[in-house]
């Protein structure tokens, strides 16, 4: 191959990418030379006109194929930013997202750390929503994933960011996992959400890469958020606070779920993200 300067080869991605119909192409060029030179951004532009070694650019040209077929660049890096913080991602997890911060976001600002002695993280996937909590609340965490695969992602991600100590990871659905003895202080979920019709027309990062089991929610999306609404109860305290990440259309739905559980639910609330969109279900159960 032709020995390129980094300026080359970026422009040369970033076309690539632009003509495959890639979101943010500059973006993700740079992100995926840097990770492939082990450099921070301000380093690239100082090197803008060196050339890499033939072996970093044909890595670089290797990566740059997977990203045109649609594999997501957090997959080819196997790392994603959330929380300000670095996560560890396979393909056996989600890849972290904003809405999921958004959903945090509104957790820390209803809750005070003194009051959360035990939470709960339904769906856990890579980890991110059990460690965030753990760090920010110093609380116990009790984390469950159908997936055992990405059990093993989030672990590690908590021993990374030094709360593996106080998560408790356990491997089933949803609450068939836990005790039946279990009773928690908060309940955080980001459930499979995203209805069969909508699976099908998802972008291709998403449709063909990520594990649809995290993703599929039934026929309406809501077979999970309605499992949480009637099962929830019987494992929080009274007051115990509950938060659930949703789809952009299923804010009456959502709601209509709790108010109508057997379980009682006091302040049910649908809260728009930033963009305005429905985001985050909260409820307080009433016992």
């Amino acid at each position: 191959m032709a020995d390129l300067s980094i300026a080359d080869l970026l422009h040369g991605a970033a076309e690539s990418f632009s003509q495959a119909g890639i979101d943010s192409p500059e973006l993700e060029a740079r992100l995926l030379l840097q990770f492939v030179l082990g450099i921070d951004r301000a380093t690239l532009i100082l090197r803008w006109q060196q050339h890499p070694p033939i072996s970093a650019q044909e890595h670089f040209a290797a990566l740059v194929a997977r990203r045109l077929g649609r594999e997501p660049l957090a997959y080819i890096t196997g790392e994603r930013e959330f929380w300000s913080l670095p996560f560890a991602v396979s393909p056996a997890v989600l890849i972290p997202r904003a809405e999921t911060e958004f959903l945090l976001e509104q957790v820390l600002q209803q809750v005070q750390a003194k009051d959360i002695r035990h939470a709960l993280d339904l769906g856990s996937g890579s980890g991110v929503i059990a460690v965030v909590l753990a760090r920010e609340l110093g609380c116990r965490v009790t984390a469950v994933d159908v997936s055992a695969a990405a059990l093993q992602v989030a672990a590690d991600n908590a021993r990374r960011h030094g709360v593996a100590e106080r998560i408790n990871w356990l491997c089933g659905d949803f609450f068939s996992a836990l005790p039946p003895a279990a009773r928690f202080d908060l309940l955080v979920s980001n459930p499979p959400y995203v209805a069969d019709l909508t699976m099908k027309q998802l972008a291709p990062e998403v449709r063909l890469y990520e594990p649809h089991l995290a993703l599929s929610g039934g026929m309406n999306g809501l077979d999970c958020i309605a499992h949480i609404s009637r099962r929830a109860g019987d494992f929080l305290y009274p007051g115990s606070w509950v938060f659930v990440e949703i789809g952009a259309d299923q804010k009456e739905a959502a709601h209509q779920l709790f108010t109508g559980s057997p379980h009682r639910y006091e302040d049910v609330q649908v809260r728009e993200d930033l963009a305005g969109r429905p985001r985050v279900l909260a409820a307080r159960f009433a016992g």
